[in-house]
């Protein structure tokens, strides 16, 4: 694998949906999310990293060193096996560390190494964890927080209706049968992440081609996730601050509060992207850069 990150970085996404739901809650009735307090919508930080595991899955299909370790319909525990394969450890995994005092880092090494979710946002793997095994939890130098929306939203429930009856005895009752769901017509959501070079050097390895590959996929994590239930979603912009140093040169949320994203003067009810501005301050603390993807 590559030489680990040298350099930290903070990073901004803004990412808008427009007539779909972008990350509904079991717990109500699969509505959008939304922080009672201020009706802003939230967007959990765990289906941003689904999102951008689909789009590593996809562009690398599975390649040495870019697996993905939680996916779909794939017990973790298959996955785990392959690293005691590999280093020819039996199920006794207490006998084993007592045996060699080093499996710790070798099963943590192989599956960072192997992949690229672990090698990234870190993992709990069980197997290690019930073995008493300290490489069971990985914690990834890749972060991010729950994304909220610029403006308070106000999720809608649509009635829709389908033809096709679910029963034979259903069939003889009725010709149609009604169905919800509910959209957000239009929001535009920030999310903040941290990547830290520290953790990178110290546990997993994340390299500069991982972070490359990192940026590509949340720029283009919606692209080939679309659907009927998201409406119309996209990443419209990933602001990136780049630190000269391993532990950085300024604190994370001075770099946060440099981004503002406003509504356009005379806009009351944003429902489009060039509905907002989006700028930078110029002045960044020393030792800190900033580049603005699209």
């Amino acid at each position: 694998m590559s030489e680990a990150i040298k350099n930290r970085y903070d990073f901004v996404i803004l990412f808008d949906v427009e007539n779909g739901n972008p990350n509904g809650d079991p717990d109500a009735g699969n509505m959008p999310r939304v922080d009672p307090e201020t009706g802003c919508g939230l967007v959990t930080d765990v289906c941003l990293k689904r999102k951008i595991r689909n789009y590593i899955e996809d562009a690398k299909e599975d390649a040495d060193g870019y697996r993905i370790y939680i996916k779909d319909q794939v017990p973790l525990q298959r996955s785990d096996a392959e690293a005691l394969h590999y280093l020819g450890v039996d199920k006794d995994l207490k006998a084993a560390k007592k045996d060699d005092p080093a499996l710790d880092g070798k099963i943590r090494d192989f599956m960072c190494r192997n992949f690229y979710d672990i090698r990234t946002f870190g993992a709990v793997m069980t197997t290690f964890v019930k073995g008493a095994l300290n490489c069971g939890q990985v914690r990834g130098p890749v972060q991010l927080g729950f994304a909220r929306s610029i403006d308070p939203i106000l999720p809608q429930e649509i009635t829709i209706t389908r033809i096709a009856i679910t029963t034979e005895s259903d069939a003889e009752k009725k010709d149609t049968e009604m169905g919800r769901k509910y959209i957000v017509p239009y929001g535009l959501y920030r999310a903040e992440g941290f990547v830290s070079a520290n953790l990178a050097r110290k546990v997993t390895g994340f390299s500069e081609e991982d972070l490359q590959l990192l940026w590509e996929a949340i720029l283009n994590m919606f692209e080939n996730d679309h659907s009927a239930a998201r409406g119309k979603m996209a990443v419209r912009e990933l602001i990136v601050f780049r630190h000269d140093s391993e532990l950085g040169n300024a604190p994370a949320y001075k770099l946060f509060d440099a981004v503002h994203v406003q509504c356009v003067e005379g806009v009351t009810v944003p429902r489009k992207y060039s509905d907002y501005r989006v700028t930078v301050d110029a002045d960044l603390p020393a030792g800190v850069t900033c580049q603005r993807l699209t």
